[in-house]
This record gives C-alpha cells, sequence and structure tokens, in this order.
C-alpha cells in the first residue's frame, strides 16, 4: 500500500482525502493542516489523524501537496528534502512552472525523492491532451477553452487582496482560447472597491484578461464548483490539411483536481528522483493493476 499524506484541507484537500481512501493501493496515514486547525476536527476526518507536523505520521511515501500555488515551491522543497514525495497542483503556466521543475529536480535529486508538478486538470491532463495533439498534427493552432465555471486559483487570489471577505472567479471563455474573468467580491467593512478592483486587476493571475469586479452581498450564494473545458486544434498531418480535433469535457472542479493528483501519486512513485510535469510521463503509469493486463484492456 502506497502511504498518502494530504497536507492542507481546503476545497481540493477535502477531494483528495476521498480520492486516497478510494483507490485500491493507497493508504491515507494523515492529514495535515496549520496548528490552529488540528483541534477543530470536522466530521468527515474523524477517524483520521490530523496533525500540524508530517513528522507526527510516521512513514509516509508521498504528500499530496493542497496548498495554494504560491506556497507550493516553499513547501514542495521542504517536503521533498525530507526525502518524502510530493505532487500538487501548481497552476502557473510558463516559466514560473519550468522554474520550479528545475528547482525541485534539483532538491529530489540530493535527497532522492521525486515530484510531479502541476498535477492538475490544467495545466495537467489537458496538457497531456495538447501534447497527443500536436503529435497527430504537428502544424496547425490549438486553443484551449476554458469554462465556463469556478476558477479554484483565481479565486484563491482574489480572496487575498486587503479589503476582501471572499471571493468566487468566474472564467468566461469568448472563442479561440480569449477569456474574460468575473470576481465576485464579498468586501470587508469599509474596504474600498476601487482599490480592491485595481489590486485584483494588477495581479499576473488577472492582467491578461479582460476582468470584471462585482461586489455581492454574500459570494455562497453563487459557490457551483462546476467548471469545463474545450480544446479544439485545427491542423496539418504530413502534407494532409484540415485535420480537425477536439476534446471536451465538463467536471467538477476540486474533484477533478484531487483526482488527478492521486493518480499522480501512484506515478511518481514510478519515477526517478527529480521533478516532472504530467507530458513527461508514461500515461499506464498513473494507473492502478498489473500493466499487461491493463495493456489488453487499453491497447
Amino acid at each position: 500500500m502506497i502511504k498518502v499524506a494530504v497536507v492542507s484541507y481546503g476545497n481540493i484537500g477535502k477531494f483528495s482525502v476521498e480520492a486516497v481512501q478510494a483507490a485500491a493501493d493507497m493508504e491515507l496515514v494523515g492529514v495535515v493542516r496549520r496548528a490552529d486547525s488540528v483541534k477543530n476536527i470536522p466530521a468527515e476526518l474523524q477517524g483520521v489523524k490530523v496533525v500540524s507536523d508530517i513528522s507526527e505520521l510516521g512513514e509516509v511515501d508521498v504528500a499530496i501537496l493542497c496548498s495554494p500555488t504560491r506556497n507550493i515551491p516553499e513547501v514542495a522543497k521542504a517536503y521533498m528534502e525530507k526525502g518524502i514525495s510530493t505532487v500538487n497542483s501548481f497552476d502557473i503556466h510558463g516559466e514560473e512552472m519550468l522554474k520550479l521543475r528545475t528547482s525541485l529536480s534539483e532538491t529530489g535529486k540530493k535527497h532522492n525523492s521525486k515530484a510531479i508538478i502541476a498535477a492538475g486538470w490544467d495545466p495537467g491532463t489537458d496538457s497531456v491532451i495538447r501534447t497527443l495533439m500536436l503529435a497527430m498534427a504537428p502544424k496547425g493552432i490549438t486553443y484551449t477553452n476554458f469554462g465556463p465555471g469556478m476558477s479554484m486559483g483565481h479565486s484563491v487570489v482574489a480572496k487575498s487582496k486587503q479589503g476582501v471577505k471572499n471571493a468566487l472567479s468566474i472564467t468566461i471563455p469568448t472563442g479561440t482560447g480569449v477569456h474574460r474573468r468575473m470576481v465576485y467580491v464579498e468586501l470587508k467593512g469599509g474596504a474600498n472597491l476601487t482599490k480592491v478592483t485595481a489590486d485584483i486587476k494588477s495581479d499576473s493571475y488577472f492582467s491578461m484578461d479582460e476582468t470584471l469586479v462585482i461586489p455581492v452581498a454574500d459570494v455562497n450564494e453563487l459557490q457551483d464548483a462546476g467548471h469545463g473545458v474545450l480544446i479544439e486544434r485545427k491542423g496539418v498531418s504530413g502534407k494532409t490539411h484540415n485535420q480537425q480535433l477536439e476534446f471536451r469535457m465538463k467536471i467538477n472542479n476540486p474533484a477533478l483536481t484531487a483526482q488527478v493528483l492521486v493518480s499522480c501519486a501512484r506515478a511518481v512513485l514510478r519515477q526517478r528522483p527529480g521533478a516532472y510535469t504530467m507530458p513527461e510521463i508514461a500515461p499506464i503509469d498513473y494507473l492502478f493493476g498489473n500493466r499487461e493486463e491493463l495493456l489488453m484492456k487499453l491497447v
């Protein structure tokens, strides 16, 4: 059995606990929370060991890191230095992701630990789909259209701004990979909406998209964890044009993210020390079961 710890217990943490408990080859050894949350254990964690330091859990093979993205580099490094492999759903594309991969690769090789980063559905499984589409039609254009739905990462960032009590960021696709961000904010008493709006729009999470900030009385009345994606590619196979590829899904955002993290917790132990993104790993490594039997069903 793979001994798994879930670190942080927000939306993704809750669904990660469920996914680990449902996995036939995994044992949930415990949940790591902030010290001020350890004594306030929700009903669904009764019978689960809840600690403030992972060392209290004994042997841990993999830590599923459900912390906010901007905390991941520090948290992942600390766990990997203990020799614990990690998976995370770091969701900042581009150079920051590659920097994290390089940094954690060095840590893993030094401390004999492993990591899969950006292990959600985008980046993550959508990254694998885009890779396969590129292999199928090497020349062409791919558009990734998100939503409409709740963006967890963007909501966390909006909520972190001074003067914001709660926030919900909805992604609205306008086509050809262009999006609008609808950010609903519940303000703290005395907060200035103009300043909050400026702080949100200037953040790198929002600065590249049209962003509307809308004050509401109660964000909870708007909450819906549904999301989705449509990936489209029109390209060329060899010298043959007009190859049209499409992938679509409608999902519960945190539940799918958590399931991908748990599948990656299985795959990470099959890698050499270092850090990886999902397209770098053989898809069969994510699956539970005998490899030959799986291939009989899949190939």
